[in-house]
């Protein structure tokens, strides 16, 4: 087996997911594989339920609720089925607050959510995102109404396909707010208690993709239709501590990694400032140069995933042949938008930015 650490050093991984995992990370992932704890095994061969994993277990919990300020009436569940599992575990969990759901659409993944709510209750959209000024936005607040009567309102604050972000949260006095937040948790504080239920699938900024973790206020536990699978009920796996069924144990002790990780680099609001350097660097680099364009309304530009074109489309093979070569992995744009994307999540240090910024001003002048 070749020796590739030399090379990865050399190379940044723009994928949207599954994303980079930072490498130190995986370093000790690595070093502990074939005898981790001192067990003479890998994480993966041992008892979910023995000692040993049910400490990986209480303290990924536990540094998680650190890192986000979670409140003591909030419990968090580590589960399977990602992102999507949560789609239609919402409204199947929160089906006795009513039988209407309401929605705001920011992209693909808010109005997938959408159609997985309408085969439990009536969804109804809010609004979507438009356009203005030749840009995307997300209409706010004011321009809609939370009923009062709805089980939950639901939105995903950074939409990956078009790097649509929102940042501010929906206020409701009484319907709680629910947040897919799989491509943006831990890249910024945010108020738990602004929210009935927070989850996320861990493929982007927590780790291995198949794990979902949902962070969800104790009064909306235990309002499940009777025909939920009990793996999907938020009471059942309460109960259990997340293992009501086998998880996947390799994603949380990885995920725990990445949450110590995460506290070693200063916790959110430390990686929240590298966050901002990151976008700024880029879209910047986007911003002053015709030959690269970003379609998003400044305030709904995401810091998670930079979406921009280039002015010439029949450039855009060569651009993507050339920024691998050049060690600048997975720009190429959604199949449903074009152009690039560069996902800068947690786990992307600032020069991995800074060599992207490089590249697109180097491949500019070459083309120009």
């Amino acid at each position: 087996m070749s020796n590739t650490s030399t090379i990865s050093e050399s190379v940044f991984n723009f994928s949207a997911g599954p994303a980079a995992i930072p490498r130190p990370v995986l370093k000790r992932a690595q070093d502990e594989l074939l005898n981790w704890n001192g067990q003479g095994t890998s994480v993966m061969e041992v008892s979910h339920r023995g000692k040993p994993f049910m400490a990986v277990a209480q303290k990924a919990e536990a540094d998680l609720r650190k890192l986000m300020k979670v409140p003591d009436n909030y419990k968090v569940l580590f589960l399977q089925g990602g992102g999507r599992g949560q789609f239609f575990s919402v409204p199947m969990n929160l089906a006795k607050r009513g039988d209407l759901s309401q929605h705001l659409v920011s992209g693909q993944w808010s109005q997938i959510a959408v159609a997985e709510a309408e085969k439990y209750m009536t969804a109804e959209v809010l609004a979507k995102t438009q356009t203005k000024d030749d840009k995307l936005w997300v209409p706010t607040q004011e321009h809609w109404e939370i009923n009062p009567k709805a089980a939950y309102f639901h939105y995903c604050p950074n939409e990956t396909v078009d790097g649509i972000e929102i940042n501010w949260v929906p206020k409701s006095d009484s319907v709680p707010i629910v947040a897919d937040m799989s491509s943006n948790i831990l890249s910024k504080s945010v108020d738990v208690s602004d929210f009935g239920i927070i989850y996320a699938g861990a493929q982007k900024n927590i780790g291995p993709s198949g794990l979902a973790v949902v962070i969800v206020r104790e009064d909306l536990i235990g309002l499940a239709r009777p025909d939920t699978p009990a793996v999907f009920d938020y009471q059942q796996q309460a109960n259990n501590d997340s293992m009501y069924n086998t998880p996947p144990t390799f994603a949380w002790y990885l995920a725990g990694l990445v949450f110590e990780w995460l506290l070693e680099q200063g916790g959110v609001d430390a990686i929240s400032k590298v966050n901002a350097q990151k976008a700024a660097l880029l879209y910047d680099c986007i911003d002053s140069s015709d030959f690269y364009s970003n379609k998003v309304c400044d305030e709904n530009r995401s810091k998670m995933n930079v979406c921009f074109q280039l002015a010439d489309n029949r450039l855009d093979a060569a651009f993507l042949e050339q920024s691998e070569k050049a060690g600048l992995l997975a720009l190429k744009g959604h199949r449903f938008v074009g152009g690039m994307r560069a996902s800068i999540y947690n786990a992307m240090p600032l020069e991995g930015v800074k060599a992207l910024v490089d590249f697109m001003q180097e491949f500019e002048r070459t083309q120009a």
